[in-house]
């Protein structure tokens, strides 16, 4: 791993920062490097107030699709409330379709099938909506793409409303109203929210009509939460907000269907990385095993028995999730190493009949083992699908905009995207993206980078450090967790693996005579040759708590050493 420190403010803007906050300078040295400089952005950090949520008319396209929402309602029109089969797709469609139904019952929901349909606004969908009378289409983290199945709709007399959050192309649909903070023309002020973060801003603006504010809204706030978690957006702004309550919500008043996921795990307080591997991971195996409507169910139920039944058949589809993705891993990895060149800067493995719901998670696992841009192909209908993930600081989807002509279509972000392509193109796209990726990638991207805050010594590891810690939560992209750097270390002389085939260190650090603290490194049992025998290293850790028989204490959750 490449170690990187990150660059450290002036001696002057930590001292004057530390004196307006009456904190030590490390802390403020901590909120400058996540751009906070003022009492009053420390304030807005430290406590964020649904007030600080933005008006949300001020989105391009909301005044046009409040009003024909409200005009669909008026005049008794059934509205198909669409959305991805992922998890910021399941929970917004959730979201909205319980919010309308409220009051209005002529409301229903559809998620594509990830199989015959594939991502996205489906052709398929757009007859479903035809064949049963619906009018109103309110399309949920999909769409903004969607030229010809926006015009195929409007041939059979269906609005489309869309809420979106990807780049949208050089062409907008030819919708009511398109909602995507990314638009070129949209100057909200807010860049980052995910699909249910924009869905959010719909019920937001609809609820403002009847003079509702955000507090009215706070019940939703679960969904909002888990969807900012599951998508990796950065938990900065307005996402800050509104995963900072959703995680209160989740934990005080959570909905019915994720109370009945929450029994079944049997865990007391959740943080956003308990939503991100706990929550989200059990919505996202509706869609990749069996239906993504199955997750919908259990979000909008309203009788626990039922959501226990739905949350246990969902724990299923789960278990069985994590097999295949186990299955799948270990055969890419295999064809990896039997097939690729060492110097390659990409990798791109396929098998026709690798299970369509689980690629992206094996994509993240061969992007962890090799660390370079990857793509994982299997067969769909007549053609391949492939998902794609990147190294940090790499853009993939900018790479596969430069093998377009090798594509059927494609979508996503920076570091995650899907596509699709006709069987014989494989080759050539495989040979082009190494090209574009070659030529464009800077070759260090391709060791991990660890990023450390500061450099610190031992006897700063406090429990009231660790108590302002815990207020910089939620944490995520845009304000990930405290890393720090301690130089010269050593263990007492206990040091010993763990774990099953003894993968992780335990070990307890000393540096220069200060108190010793308990350290846990997870998978760096590889490590234990470094710390044998008190000799001194340098470790890179979070802080943690420890809970053990009732107590808890202070511990070092080691990132690397050496």
């Amino acid at each position: 791993m490449r170690w990187t420190i990150k660059p450290k403010p002036t001696q002057q803007e930590i001292e004057q920062l530390s004196k307006e906050l009456k904190v030590e300078s490390l802390v403020s040295q901590l909120l400058l490097q996540r751009g906070i400089t003022t009492y009053k952005e420390a304030r807005d950090f430290f406590r964020p107030e649904l007030s600080h949520l933005h008006d949300p008319f001020l989105m391009k396209d909301m005044d046009k699709a409040v009003e024909r929402i409200e005009k669909a309602i008026a005049s008794n029109e059934n509205i198909l409330v669409y959305g991805d089969y992922d998890v910021d797709g399941t929970t917004s469609v959730a979201l909205l379709s319980s919010y309308l139904m409220e009051e209005y019952p002529n409301v229903a929901t559809y998620i594509p099938d990830r199989y015959s349909e594939g991502y996205g606004v489906s052709l398929q969908g757009i007859d479903f909506a035809s064949d049963n009378g619906f009018s109103l289409i309110i399309a949920l983290d999909c769409g903004v793409k969607a030229i010809e199945q926006v015009k195929y709709a409007k041939e059979k007399e269906i609005d489309f409303i869309i809420c979106d959050h990807h780049r949208p192309g050089d062409t907008l649909p030819e919708a009511i109203a398109i909602l995507d903070p990314k638009r070129a023309d949209c100057e909200y002020p807010y860049k980052e929210l995910c699909g249910c973060g924009v869905g959010f801003k719909l019920i937001q603006a609809l609820a403002s009509k009847k003079g509702e504010t955000a507090k009215d809204l706070i019940l939703y706030f679960d969904l909002v939460a888990t969807a900012i978690g599951a998508d990796i957006v950065p938990i900065t702004g307005e996402n800050r907000v509104l995963a900072y309550y959703g995680l209160q919500v989740i934990n005080a008043n959570p909905r019915i269907g994720f109370k009945a996921i929450i029994d079944q795990i049997k865990k007391q307080t959740l943080t956003i990385t308990d939503v991100v591997f706990i929550i989200a991971p059990r919505i996202n195996a509706a869609g990749r095993m069996k239906h993504g409507q199955h997750a919908v169910n259990l979000l909008v139920e309203t009788d626990l028995n039922v959501a226990q039944k739905f949350a246990k058949e969902i724990e299923q589809f789960n278990s069985d999730r994590r097999n295949l993705d186990k299955e799948i891993t270990k055969e890419a990895l295999l064809q990896i190493q039997e097939n690729e060149e060492e110097d390659r800067f990409t990798s791109v493995v396929y098998d026709e009949n690798w299970h369509k719901g689980v690629i992206g998670i094996v994509a993240s696992r061969l992007t962890e083992t090799y660390y370079r841009p990857t793509l994982v192909f299997t067969k769909s209908g007549g053609k391949l699908a492939a998902s794609a993930r990147s190294v940090k600081g790499f853009d993939v989807y900018e790479a596969l905009e430069g093998c377009t002509e090798c594509l059927e279509q494609f979508g996503g972000h920076k570091y995650a995207a899907g596509l699709t392509l006709l069987e014989e193109n494989y080759e050539k796209f495989k040979t082009q993206f190494e090209k574009v990726v070659s030529e464009s990638i800077d070759p260090s991207l391709l060791q991990p980078e660890l990023t450390i805050d500061t450099n610190i010594e031992l006897d700063q590891v406090t429990p009231k450090l660790m108590r302002i810690l815990k207020q910089f939560a939620p944490f995520g992209p845009g304000n990930m967790t405290p890393v720090f750097m301690a130089e010269k270390i050593h263990d007492t002389g206990y040091a010993k693996c763990v774990g099953e085939d003894e993968k992780h260190l335990k070990l307890t650090a000393c540096q220069n005579g200060s108190a010793p603290i308990g350290a846990i490194g997870f998978n760096l049992g590889n490590k234990m040759e470094n710390v044998k025998n008190k000799r001194t290293f340098d470790a890179v850790f979070s802080l943690d708590e420890n809970e053990w028989n009732g107590s808890v204490s202070l511990q070092l959750k080691l990132r690397d050493i050496r």
